[in-house]
């Protein structure tokens, strides 16, 4: 482990907005979303992109299904839609946000997808493969987590699961962290101090801690009460 950068990938016509890479099989393989309305797939080993999904409008998010066989991205058109890395294409879209998704996270069991969006929301989505999200059918919208916001910066706000996946969270842009139970959606815990927009939290692999990154120049890092 000593910082220095291994790979360095070159192909994207606009802003790379988000990077996630395969938890599953192939350490090797990265995916990249982009506002030249495109997410490329990446392999270390080799040199130039592997593969391109083309949408029609820009890439703000993007995740990795944990077996590595599909990919997710969301944008400005306020959809997620998976991708079959096999096939090279659409393999289904889910409806449901009414702004521009900022970020995707898949859970540890790779079972739901958690999203932020500027529409004020954090939502969890179905996306086992059984599941009939045909029309009359259950959809594959889970639960809705309320009490984040956007702003006027329409920052990229990232979201994340705990650990075991009984916890989210999310940026904010009134400069709280907040976090979620997830089988309940309500809201556990209202953390203020930053002095700016929340852009990020991620909760530690182990302990009951989680570390917010802000707008105001500064990284909080703090234990979370027993309940």
């Amino acid at each position: 482990m000593t910082g220095t950068r291994i790979k360095r990938f070159m192909g994207h016509k606009g802003i790379v907005n988000a990077v996630d890479v395969c938890h599953e099989g192939s350490a090797s393989l990265v995916v990249s979303a982009s506002d030249d309305c495109t997410a490329k797939l990446w392999d270390t080993r080799v040199r130039g992109e592997v593969g391109c999904f083309e949408d029609e409008y820009q890439v703000t998010a993007v995740a990795y299904a944990n077996d590595g066989n599909l990919v997710y991205t969301g944008g400005l058109d306020n959809c997620i839609t998976a991708w079959d890395v096999r096939q090279m294409q659409k393999s289904m879209k889910m409806k449901g946000h009414t702004d521009t998704i900022t970020c995707l996270a898949l859970n540890p069991k790779g079972t739901h997808v958690l999203s932020n969006s500027m529409d004020g929301t954090l939502r969890t989505w179905d996306i086992r493969p059984f599941v009939d999200d045909a029309s009359g059918g259950k959809k594959r919208h889970d639960k809705t987590f309320l009490g984040g916001t956007h702003n006027a910066e329409k920052g990229l706000l990232k979201c994340s699961w705990s650990a075991d996946g009984t916890m989210v969270t999310g940026g904010s842009a009134d400069r709280v962290v907040h976090i979620w139970d997830e089988p309940s959606a309500e809201e556990l815990y209202y953390l203020p101090g930053h002095a700016g927009c929340v852009n990020s939290v991620v909760f530690h692999p182990k302990e009951n801690v989680v570390a917010s990154a802000s707008s105001d120049k500064s990284i909080f890092v703090g234990e979370l009460s027993q309940s």
